[in-house]
């Protein structure tokens, strides 16, 4: 059996529920002998790392961003690792529980909405560190991440109204949860700083999923008048760019991940979150048992948000906004330049 135990990303029938749990259960077991599972041919006891996220990993953004930095966990720490992907506040409590109950080490919620079913489930199993993504709150074997992400999302703000030929740019969200909010304020506020009187359009397609409604999202901003969308939608925000393919004098942002492969032709660059980084450190820290639950607050200082140009449309970027960019990306390090977040 391989080392590494990992559960193929789903959407979870109810009806099967009971039957997954039990191989989940079984697999595990088996998992506990020789050189795989929870322990090695060393005899000491595997780290293990789980990873909980509310959409495929195939997304090419926050999904994709935090699977590769799972992928790195297992490959820099020799940890044996799990993924499964939740729907619904039950499935990440049943989830949540299922990995304390197999004593993983580390559980990472991929998302603001896995904060409250974490602190809920984690005085059970107080031996598993719970680390929530883009969450605010702690307890006593959890903490969250607060990703900075207004500071790329500010940067792309510059790039996109310095480009804007129409003066009226387009965000388009998966849902309207704080962190999403605050990047979509933090690209506005990059934005007025080039163009006072630029003027933004914002939506919320409602879910992370539906690629048609977020490119008719798109559609509909681009009839109005918008020629630049920052989307931030997960897997529905690839209808973003597949609309603005069919209008090639707009341009689209990326978000949480590269995507400037996405869509190239139309891209003019992304706003990065270095997950597997982040993923790591933390990670490393929890298996050397010098991890203490805290807010942890990753930004441009610490090398985690980044902006990151298409070089395919380079072209399209001035010497000038470049220039604005390098200076705004300074003075957000250096701590000089409040955005929000």
């Amino acid at each position: 059996m391989d080392q590494t135990l990992t559960l193929t990303t789903m959407r979870r029938n109810p009806r099967f529920s009971t039957v997954i749990h039990i191989l989940f259960a079984l697999t595990v077991a088996a998992c506990g002998k020789g050189k795989s599972g929870s322990s090695n041919t060393s005899g000491a006891p595997q780290f293990k790392v789980a990873l909980l996220t509310s959409g495929p990993v195939s997304d090419q953004a926050w999904n994709g961003g935090a699977y590769q930095g799972l992928l790195r966990i297992r490959d820099s720490l020799g940890a044996a690792i799990s993924n499964i992907q939740t729907k619904t506040p039950a499935e990440i409590e049943e989830n949540f529980q299922q990995y304390g109950s197999q004593h993983y080490d580390l559980v990472f919620g991929h998302g603001f909405e896995f904060q409250d079913p974490a602190l809920r489930v984690s005085p059970q199993f107080p031996k598993t560190t719970y680390v929530i993504a883009s969450g605010n709150k702690t307890g006593a074997n959890v903490s969250s991440i607060e990703f900075a992400f207004g500071d790329g999302a500010y940067l792309a703000g510059i790039v996109a109204a310095a480009n804007s030929k129409s003066h009226i740019l387009g965000v388009i969200g998966g849902q309207e949860l704080p962190p999403v909010v605050d990047a979509f304020d933090a690209f506005e506020q990059g934005a007025k700083s080039v163009d006072p009187k630029v003027t933004v359009l914002k939506s919320y397609v409602g879910n992370w999923d539906d690629v048609s409604a977020a490119k008719e999202q798109a559609l509909a901003q681009i009839a109005r008048g918008v020629d630049m969308i920052f989307q931030n939608a997960d897997n529905a925000g690839l209808g973003v760019f597949q609309a603005v393919r069919e209008h090639p004098t707009a341009r689209v942002f990326g978000a949480n991940s590269d995507q400037n492969n996405v869509a190239p032709e139309v891209t003019l660059g992304s706003v990065v979150i270095d997950v597997p980084h982040a993923f790591l450190m933390i990670a490393r820290d929890v298996k050397d048992k010098t991890f203490k639950p805290h807010l942890i607050t990753l930004g441009a200082r610490e090398d985690v948000i980044k902006w990151v140009p298409n070089p395919a449309l380079a072209k399209e970027i001035t010497t000038a906004t470049q220039a604005h960019v390098d200076s705004a990306n300074q003075a957000i390090r250096a701590g000089t330049l409040k955005v929000s977040r």
